[in-house]
């Protein structure tokens, strides 16, 4: 990604709500010294599920993952902010958008690392699909 690029990701206004944040650790990188994009993954259905569970009223699952794609990596040390925004209920499905921010220890700005959409289901207690309760949102 050239620089201007880049510059350009730090100033984009993150869409959502922040849903969760955390501190990307040394225990977390894969063997090249990077944060492991499987934790990225599990930290991005993490916070999509926040949302999905406020509007669902109840138990979710995740049933797709639409899209992922990887920016930029993120570094040991990152401020990582998760940003989750719903964009489509069905009859028993939540679509959310997940958007990721890294603060580098050494910027100021927060530069977008990765970008994800993922579907959950409202379930009932037998783990089958249940109506989404809209009313609560």
């Amino acid at each position: 990604m050239r620089h201007a690029e880049q510059v350009l990701e730090a100033i984009v206004e993150p869409r959502g709500e922040l849903a969760s944040r955390t501190l990307a650790m040394p225990a977390d990188t894969n063997p090249t010294g990077d944060i492991f994009g499987g934790w990225i993954m599990s930290q991005v259905d993490v916070a999509g599920s926040i949302p999905a569970l406020r509007l669902a009223r109840g138990r979710i699952a995740t049933v797709a993952v639409n899209s992922f794609t990887f920016k930029q990596p993120v570094l040991i040390g990152d401020l990582v902010s998760f940003y989750a925004d719903i964009v489509r209920v069905g009859r028993t499905s939540i679509t959310v958008d997940v958007e990721v921010y890294a603060q580098r220890r050494t910027l100021h700005e927060a530069v977008k690392v990765t970008e994800a959409t993922l579907t959950y289901v409202a379930v009932d207690d037998e783990r089958r699909p249940r109506p989404v309760n809209q009313e609560s949102s």
